[in-house]
């Protein structure tokens, strides 16, 4: 069974349709298969074209941002600037993150549950965060409510904040967009 992190990360195919608690605490919420259109017809080029995915296997994901407890937990260190347990781990690199998801599988709890992580790919991540909807934000059209559901430069305040405050996507993500 793989766990999907990625400053989320992910733990791929359980036959357990429930949300998991790891040896960690993260919190793991299940991501049903299904199908999607990915990608933005008016976004950047990078975007299109729009193009239909097919996720075919359940996955897990983490219900919240890995936050600098868990990562200090597993790493034994904290490289996050806006230090404080419960916000999301910052300044993690890519390779960090990668590292992260391997030594979380080596944990003997972790290994004992038959979980292995790694990052999402980025179908995955798309398909969590759009968490079924059709629109341009899981949650709606209108960029009013983004704020309701996530922080970015208007409401951040220039640092980060602690994950979970914000109102979840329809598969309990909290803190996507």
């Amino acid at each position: 069974m793989t766990v999907c992190v990625g400053v989320r990360f992910c733990h791929a195919s359980l036959a357990q349709d429930k949300p998991i608690t790891n040896s960690v605490g993260m919190q793991l919420m299940p991501i049903p298969p299904g199908e999607f259109s990915m990608g933005s017809a008016d976004g950047a080029s990078n975007e299109r074209p729009v193009h239909h995915v097919r996720i075919s296997k359940r996955f897990h994901l983490g219900r919240y941002e890995v936050t600098q407890r868990e990562f200090q937990a597993v790493m034994g260190e904290n490289p996050s600037l806006f230090r404080l347990p419960e916000r999301p781990v910052e300044k993690v690199t890519w390779s960090d993150a990668v590292d992260f998801c391997g030594k979380l599988s080596q944990l003997p709890a972790e290994q004992a549950a038959g979980r292995k992580y790694r990052l999402p790919t980025e179908a995955e991540w798309e398909y969590a965060c759009r968490a079924g909807t059709t629109t341009r934000y899981h949650f709606g059209d209108d960029p009013m409510q983004l704020a309701d559901y996530a922080w970015y430069r208007d409401n951040a305040n220039r640092e980060t904040h602690p994950v979970g405050r914000k109102k979840p996507n329809a598969f309990g993500l909290h803190d996507m967009h």
